[in-house]
Order: structure tokens, then C-alpha cells, then sequence
């Protein structure tokens, strides 16, 4: 597969491709001695060269938007020895082909998202308090912090309370900033200002009166999407609240990561009202699919990155067992709040048909699918 990364959820897809174990070819940078045409060594310099290795490790940086690969080095290469080691960086609009000895389904239904063009940043939002304030880009796969703003505030009383509304001001104009840095309004369904208090009010009265004053009409036309919530803080963690709230919800209904919030507190809901129908943990989960009990199944897809291929295909036959059945399977993103709440329930749970109290009462292994 060849693969071209141009946002960052691609990159979030290609990190969840890439496994190890796999091929990749990739032009890499390579320090290289000079030739001085003398004994002693001559200056170095990066050069250009293309390099396929074998896969043993793989890191994401999501805020850099970048892929390291480390493996061992299988063509010959003037510059590279073959067997040697070396660390391909995989980053946006840097072409890779990716191969491997089998194909999945999930890895298939993975590619025919990163090539859906309507799969990209949702919604964004800004979680802000008086000198603190998270960007945020939340896209069909992940979620992630663009900006984050910090600013000493002064106290509204005494001595210092004369430079209070300066730096106020100020700290709203770093926030405004990265807004227009980091949205594309042509992509955005809507922008949320949220936070406690009213800090987002008055943020939100500032935004609209500096698009204006600096005539930037991507903001002014899309005025009506500019949005407000209540939330308790101006963390990450909070966009939880920002998606479930309900007017934000029915904005954004139709996006993956509110489906994925809703279903989440769906299962919360049932957990609360009938404890013998919503399940979680891997030994639990098996078992209830064995009784044909699975009406919905939520999983995240860091349980797909291991390196255990059995293991992975044990997950991938649950997903698709379930659906075969008439079950509904959800795979939801380690990088959406929604998936990292999952991923403490173990990463994979389940709304039954109907209740089972004994199952619920039995310690089964919570470890991984037998």
C-alpha cells in the first residue's frame, strides 16, 4: 500500500497500520562522510536515499505529527548497510509504501476511512479559563491539542488590579491567534467556547469583535458555528461534558466521536439501571458473546496494536462474530476522550440483549480473549 499522509488524522491511521513485523519504504536523511581525497576524514553530509526496513518498533508523537520506525535495513544501499539498523520518521506529506504478509479486515475498513475525504476535524473547541485555554480538533479518528495557552493573571483586587483587563485582553488575543492558526473553517462543523464561569462569554464577545476589527472573514461568515458550553474546566478531560451537552450534541450528531460519547454513556446509563446488561472486560465480554447475549460491542483500537498477531485476530473475530450475529461493534478511538475512558474499562465492553446476573457475579480473566 502506498500512502500519503496530508492531515493529522492520517497520520493517526497510518500509525495504526504500520505493525511490527511489516515493511516500509521510505526516503530517509543518512549522514555520510565526504571524500576529501586525503587520509583524514572529510566533512559530512546529510544525503537523500530510499530505504526499506523491517518493522520492530513503531512510536507516535501526536503532537508533532510524526511516526518513528525502527527496524533493520533490507536493500542494499551504498550508504546503509543491509541488516543495519536505522529509524525511518514517517511525517505529513512524506510519501511511504507499506507491506505486509496479510491484509485484515480492520486494517482494510481503517484504509477506507483515511481515504473518506468527510473524515477529518468535526468540531474544535476551546476549553478556557480566566489564564488557560486548550485548542483542541476533534476529527472522525482522534482528538488533538493544538494549542495551549497560559497567562499569570493578576488579581482583580488591590495593587494590581489596574493591569487585570491589559492582560486579560491580552491572553484572549494569544487565544485568537491560534484560532486562526489552526481551524479550517471549510472543514469545522462548528467551533465550541466553553469552560466554568464566565470567561467564555467574554472570550466569545472578544472574538467576534477582533474578527471584525481585523476584517478576517473566514471567522465573520461563519459566525453562526461559534458555539457555547458549560464545562467544568478548561482541561482535555472536559470535552466529555462539551460533546455530551445537548446542544452541542445535536450539532455534531451526525460525527463519529459523538457517536462514540453517546454510545459510551449509553453504557453508563444501562450499567446504572440494569448492572446485568452492560459488561466489561475481556473474559466477561467472551463469555457473553458465547451466549449470543452481545447487542453491542465497544472496543478501542489500541487493543488491535499489539504485536501478538493471534491475539489481534482473536479481537478481530470477536468484532466480526458480533456483527455477524445482529450485534452492532463500535470501534472507538484511543485518541478521543471517549476511547481513553474506554481503554480504563480494559478497552472493550458490551450492552447485552438481556441480563445475565450470574455472569456478572463470576471472576473471569481480565487479561486478554481466550
Amino acid at each position: 500500500m502506498q500512502g500519503l499522509s496530508g492531515v493529522g488524522e492520517d497520520m493517526w491511521h497510518a500509525y495504526n497500520l504500520i505493525r511490527e513485523g511489516d515493511d516500509v519504504t521510505a526516503t530517509t536523511f543518512r549522514k555520510v562522510q565526504k571524500d576529501s581525497g586525503g587520509t583524514s576524514a572529510g566533512a559530512s553530509e546529510r544525503i537523500k536515499i530510499k530505504l526499506t526496513i523491517k518493522v520492530e518498533e513503531v512510536d507516535f508523537d501526536a503532537e508533532g505529527q510524526q511516526i518513528r520506525l525502527r527496524g533493520k535495513n533490507m536493500t542494499e544501499n551504498e550508504h546503509v548497510k543491509l541488516g543495519a539498523y536505522h529509524t525511518l520518521e514517517i511525517e505529513q506529506q512524506r510519501p511511504f509504501t507499506l507491506y505486509k504478509q496479510a491484509w485484515d479486515l480492520l486494517d482494510l475498513e481503517r484504509i477506507r476511512q483515511a481515504c473518506d475525504p468527510a473524515a477529518s476535524a468535526d468540531l474544535a473547541a476551546v476549553l478556557i479559563t480566566e489564564g488557560l485555554a486548550n485548542l483542541c480538533l476533534v476529527g472522525s479518528s482522534c482528538t488533538l491539542q493544538r494549542a495551549r495557552i497560559e497567562t499569570n493573571m493578576p488579581r482583580k483586587r488591590g495593587a494590581a488590579a489596574a493591569g487585570y483587563d491589559k492582560s486579560l485582553e491580552s491572553f484572549f488575543r494569544k487565544v485568537y491567534e491560534a484560532i486562526v492558526r489552526h481551524m479550517d473553517w471549510d472543514v469545522v462543523k462548528c467551533l465550541v467556547i466553553a469552560g466554568p464561569g464566565f470567561t467564555k462569554d467574554s472570550f466569545k464577545t472578544f472574538l467576534e469583535a477582533e474578527a471584525i476589527r481585523q476584517d478576517y472573514r473566514p471567522l465573520i461568515l461563519n459566525k453562526q458555528k461559534v458555539l457555547l458550553a458549560a464545562a467544568s474546566s478548561a482541561y482535555k478531560h472536559s470535552l466529555k461534558e462539551v460533546m455530551a451537552s445537548q446542544g452541542i450534541a445535536s450539532q455534531i450528531k451526525d460525527t463519529k466521536a459523538a457517536k462514540e460519547t453517546k454510545l459510551l454513556q449509553d453504557f453508563y446509563d444501562m450499567m446504572a439501571r440494569d448492572s446485568a446488561r452492560a459488561i466489561y472486560g475481556p473474559g466477561h465480554v467472551q463469555a457473553a458473546h458465547e451466549l449470543g447475549a452481545v447487542q453491542t460491542l465497544l472496543i478501542t483500537d489500541t487493543l488491535f496494536r499489539v504485536n501478538n498477531v493471534l491475539q489481534r485476530q482473536k479481537y478481530a473475530a470477536l468484532v466480526e462474530q458480533v456483527q455477524e450475529a445482529g450485534g452492532e461493534a463500535v470501534i472507538f478511538s484511543g485518541m478521543h476522550v471517549s476511547g481513553e475512558q474506554l481503554n480504563q474499562l480494559t478497552g472493550l465492553a458490551a450492552i447485552l440483549r438481556f441480563p445475565l446476573p450470574d455472569l456478572e457475579d463470576q471472576e473471569l480473566d481480565a487479561g486478554e480473549l481466550q
